[in-house]
């Protein structure tokens, strides 16, 4: 099975070296890197042209992270896409290939795991622990959610269903995931480990002001997906609080 990783790019030099080996160094060598970039005028683009001559790069304006992403899912030709952010990385090198052994295991059409948050200047250091454990409809009403960057998905699943609805500014994965486990119900099978170390300091929690905007998209995708309800979104950000003590 061929996977395609995609990779949105702006003004990454400082971490992009780091994600470009977590994908190169992986022990699952039928995979196809995609970099999508927003026309980045640092050293960004120089790095990846070092680093990783293989790697595709799209560079060109966009509409933001999520019309990246959509133009990623576009060009990918692998069997399965995934997505690996600019500032985050694999948890080690073989987790492609257990992502692959589970597909082939579970015959489902996605595959999700466990992530750990990772301080910006060391990312040994967890700040948080997203333990997702196996997925139950019943718990989308309850706000559960598997962290999207272990979320991967085959590409028959995106034709079938739609890519990332761009008129969320950031709250589009929490959409496709409700869509696709909640409205569409595909078959999903969980790996019960950390596959992916993620930075602190994402774009949905820079500010209140994002963060209260975050909470409002949440609302909406739960009321137009027919899964839940105000609770829903309570449940989603109070269950939180505890991966921050497991990670101590």
């Amino acid at each position: 099975m061929k996977i395609s990783i995609i990779t949105a790019t702006y003004n990454n030099e400082k971490t992009i070296a780091d994600t470009l080996f977590a994908v190169s160094s992986q022990t699952y060598k039928n995979i196809e890197h995609l970099i999508i970039d927003g026309k980045s005028t640092d050293n960004t683009l120089k790095i990846i042209n070092e680093n990783s001559p293989k790697t595709k790069i799209f560079s060109e304006s966009d509409n933001g992270i999520y019309d990246a992403l959509n133009k990623g899912i576009s060009h990918a030709t692998g069997d399965i896409i995934g997505f690996l952010h600019a500032d985050d990385i694999y948890a080690n090198n073989t987790t492609i290939e257990k992502i692959i052994a589970t597909f082939k295991a579970n015959n489902c059409d996605a595959v999700y795991s466990d992530l750990h948050y990772v301080s910006q200047n060391d990312v040994n250091k967890i700040i948080r622990n997203w333990k997702s454990d196996k997925f139950e409809y019943s718990n989308l009403k309850k706000g559960w959610m598997p962290p999207h960057p272990t979320f991967f998905v085959k590409k028959e699943i995106y034709n079938k269903f739609g890519n990332f609805n761009t008129n969320y500014k950031i709250a589009a994965d929490y959409d496709l995931m409700m869509r696709m486990l909640g409205k569409h119900k595909i078959s999903v099978a969980y790996l019960p480990e950390v596959t992916v170390k993620m930075r602190v300091g994402g774009e949905s929690n820079k500010s209140i002001k994002n963060i209260l905007k975050k909470m409002k998209e949440d609302l909406k995708v739960i009321k137009t997906n027919e899964i839940g309800g105000f609770f829903t979104l309570v449940r989603k950000n109070t269950s939180k609080i505890s991966q921050f003590f497991s990670a101590k």
